[in-house]
């Protein structure tokens, strides 16, 4: 009888550390998945801000590009006219050339 009492306590003793140890997972489980949570929503913010700076970043280059491509093509019209400038100069040197 005694070694029953014995094992019963011990038995009571061995749930009430396990209860114990129940409600500390359970606290650490509620806290690990509070941080989960709180990192999910810092990289979706963080994702949300990398995608505004990627679409900045992206409309800035497109517009660099087309006013890149203006000041080539306003380069390439003065060319043009130098180009033609110069044939004018080279057909008045040949008119000069020929009236001697």
């Amino acid at each position: 009888m005694k070694k029953s009492l014995f094992a019963a306590a011990l038995m009571s003793l061995f749930l009430a550390a396990c209860g114990g140890n129940a409600e500390k997972a359970q606290d650490a489980a509620a806290k690990a998945s509070e941080a989960v949570t709180e990192a999910a929503s810092a990289a979706s913010e963080a994702a949300a801000e990398a995608s505004t700076a990627a679409s900045e970043a992206a409309a800035d280059a497109q517009k660099a590009v087309a006013e890149g491509a203006a000041d080539a093509s306003a380069a390439v019209v003065e060319a043009a006219s130098a180009a033609d400038a110069a044939a004018s100069a080279v057909e008045a040197a040949a008119s000069a050339e020929a009236a001697k």
